[in-house]
């Protein structure tokens, strides 16, 4: 596969109707003044008081057209981008968890790269998200002004991660692998692009149980149409193992609640409080156990 090629076409997505005008948005904000960058749970940009006083509002209305965002939380000056999810959570409950200093790191379904921007503490060697997705591209490269942070990011998905250009020795999948209508030929993918003995760190959804067997909706799970497989943890563990990975480890499981995912006023659609039965919150509206999640690090055997 000529990859190449495909991120010369998939460039092209940028031309689209709805995403031209988010591009052309963000290439006319003049140079930000940037006085101080933190990478903590709230990734910041502090600002040059005289550049925000007279671009403020322009650098506010640009963030909005890039509605919805999902994954955060950013400050860019004064203003406080105020996502659906507050990413810290997960990252917070992962990072006692790897080093990745001078490692080669992806992150595969990058969003718009809150957890890569989180990682740069750790000074790795490089940092490479991947997410086929015009708008959360777009969210980075509006991010990128203020942060010139130097991470990669492709428009590509993990079927490509065998055919790049370097193996890595750590990656992340977080909140991926339920949306994939193959979750053993995915986990193969992503053992094909660690080096021997590379960690992967991820994230699914989950169904207590000790069977080795998983939920699969007729529908909607959670009002999320995408949604294929949802396992056991020894279910999960199993699907690892036939991909090609070593030893699985458990580090956390945790129910999804209204402090991690909620309606804000960057997304303007619903959140999982629409989601969950009204009467019983352990239930989905569709009647399914109300979404929780396993945490894994698998090494590639």
């Amino acid at each position: 596969m000529n990859l190449d090629d495909l991120r010369a076409e998939r460039h092209r997505w940028l031309r689209w109707k709805n995403i031209a005008p988010l591009v052309e948005a963000i290439d006319v904000l003049p140079e930000p003044v940037v006085t101080r960058r933190s990478y903590e749970d709230v990734v910041t940009a502090e600002l040059d008081p005289d550049y925000e006083t007279r671009w403020g509002a322009e650098i506010e209305k640009t963030a909005r057209m890039l509605m919805p965002w999902r994954k955060g939380p950013f400050r860019l000056g004064r203003l406080l981008i105020d996502s659906e999810w507050q990413s810290q959570i997960k990252y917070n409950l992962l990072c006692p968890h790897f080093d990745l200093r001078d490692k080669m790191v992806g992150d595969i379904g990058c969003n718009n790269g809150y957890y890569l921007y989180r990682m740069l503490a750790q000074k790795p060697a490089k940092l490479v998200g991947f997410d086929p997705s015009a708008l959360y591209y777009s969210q980075f490269r509006f991010l990128e002004r203020f942060f010139g942070s130097g991470i990669s990011y492709e428009l590509l998905g993990v079927e490509h991660l065998e055919y790049y250009e370097e193996p890595f020795d750590t990656l992340f999948c977080l909140g991926v692998l339920y949306h994939r209508s193959d979750p053993v030929s995915t986990l193969k993918s992503l053992k094909k692009g660690l080096k021997k003995g590379g960690e992967l760190f991820l994230d699914t959804f989950m169904i207590e149980g000790e069977e080795e067997i998983c939920l699969t909706p007729a529908g909607r799970y959670s009002k999320i149409p995408n949604i294929y497989f949802i396992p056991t943890i020894s279910a999960l563990k199993n699907w690892c193992h036939r991909a090609g990975f070593g030893s699985v480890e458990v580090l956390a499981v945790k129910s999804t609640d209204r402090t991690e995912q909620r309606k804000t006023e960057w997304i303007a659609t619903q959140s999982l409080e629409d989601f969950l039965d009204p009467e019983d919150p352990t239930r989905t509206v569709e009647g399914y156990p109300a979404p929780k999640r396993v945490y894994i690090r698998a090494i590639r055997a």
